[in-house]
C-alpha cells in the first residue's frame, strides 16, 4: 500500500482507533467550558434560545425582513438566518481554534506515543455537540410556529458528513502551519468574517445576479448553508450533483491536509 493510500486511510483508521480517547476529551472539553458557572451545560441551550429569540424580534417584527419577494412570514427571516448561522458556528469553531491547537497542547507533543492528529477531531466533536444543541432549538421553534416537517430533513447527515471532512483537511493543515507561522491565527479570524458575509446566510441567493451568485460557490460554505437551509425549511432534495462534487473536493481537502500535518509533525518539537 502506497503512502497516499495510507494517508487516506489514516483519515478514518485514526478516528475508529482513538473513538475512545476522542470521546473522553470532547466530554471533558465540553464540560470544562461551562465548569464553574452556575447553569453549567445549560448555557449551551440558553444561548442558541437567546439568539434565535432576538433574530425573530430584531428582523421579524422590528426590520420586518423577509426572505422571498413572495414571503409574509415575519419568522421565517429569522429561523432561515438562524439555521445558516448553525452552519458557520459549527465551521467557524473548529476553523478559528485550528491554527493554536498544537500551541495549546504543547504537553502533547512532546509525548511521542500521543496522536497529534486526533486535536481536530475533538474540536469538530465539541462544535458538533453545540451545533446539535442549536439543531434542536430550531426543531423546536419550528414545532412551536407550526412548520411542517419534511423527510428531507434525513439528508442532513449526507449534507454534513463532506462538510466535517473538509473542517478536517483545513484543521489540520491549519494546526501545522500555525506552530510555524504564527500570524496564521489573525488570517484565519479576518477570512471568516469575509466567508460570512460572502456566503448566503444573511440573504438567498436569488437576490443576486447569476453572474455573481455562481462566484459564492467558491466559498466553503455556500452549498452547506444552501442545502441544509433546503431540506430543514423548505422541504426541497438535496441538489446531488453539486454535492457529489462538493464530496469529492472534501475528501481530497481531508486527505492533502492530514497528509500535510503527518509530514511536518516531526519538527513541531523542534519549534516549540
Amino acid at each position: 500500500m502506497n503512502s497516499t493510500t495510507s494517508c487516506f486511510l489514516n483519515i478514518f483508521i485514526s478516528l475508529q482507533k482513538n473513538r475512545l480517547l476522542i470521546q473522553q476529551m470532547v466530554k471533558r472539553e465540553v464540560i470544562g467550558r461551562y465548569r464553574g458557572s452556575f447553569l453549567g451545560l445549560l448555557w449551551s441551550f440558553v444561548n442558541p434560545v437567546l439568539m434565535l429569540t432576538i433574530y425573530t424580534f430584531v428582523f421579524g417584527f422590528v426590520f420586518k425582513a423577509r426572505w422571498g419577494q413572495d414571503n409574509t412570514d415575519k419568522y421565517e427571516f429569522a429561523l432561515v438566518l438562524f439555521t445558516g448561522l448553525i452552519v458557520f458556528n459549527l465551521f467557524s469553531e473548529c476553523i478559528s481554534r485550528a491554527p493554536g491547537l498544537i500551541l495549546a497542547n504543547v504537553n502533547y507533543v512532546k509525548k511521542v506515543i500521543f496522536p497529534l492528529e486526533v486535536l481536530p477531531w475533538v474540536a469538530l466533536g465539541s462544535a458538533l455537540f453545540h451545533a446539535g444543541i442549536s439543531l434542536g432549538v430550531l426543531f423546536v421553534f419550528l414545532a412551536v410556529l407550526g412548520h411542517d416537517f419534511s423527510w428531507t430533513m434525513l439528508w442532513l447527515p449526507m449534507i454534513l458528513l463532506p462538510f466535517a471532512l473538509l473542517i478536517m483537511g483545513l484543521s489540520w493543515l491549519l494546526a501545522s502551519v500555525g506552530v510555524f507561522i504564527r500570524d496564521v491565527g489573525q488570517i484565519v479570524g479576518m477570512a471568516l468574517t469575509v466567508l460570512m458575509f460572502m456566503s448566503p446566510i444573511f440573504y438567498p441567493l436569488s437576490a443576486l445576479p447569476d453572474s455573481v451568485s455562481h462566484y459564492l460557490f467558491l466559498n466553503p460554505l455556500t452549498l452547506v448553508v444552501d442545502q441544509v437551509r433546503n431540506i430543514l425549511i423548505w422541504g426541497q432534495q438535496p441538489h446531488w450533483s453539486y454535492l457529489a462534487v462538493y464530496t469529492a473536493i472534501s475528501i481530497f481537502i481531508a486527505w492533502f491536509g492530514l497528509l500535510w500535518f503527518e509530514k511536518t509533525r516531526k519538527g513541531f518539537a523542534d519549534v516549540l
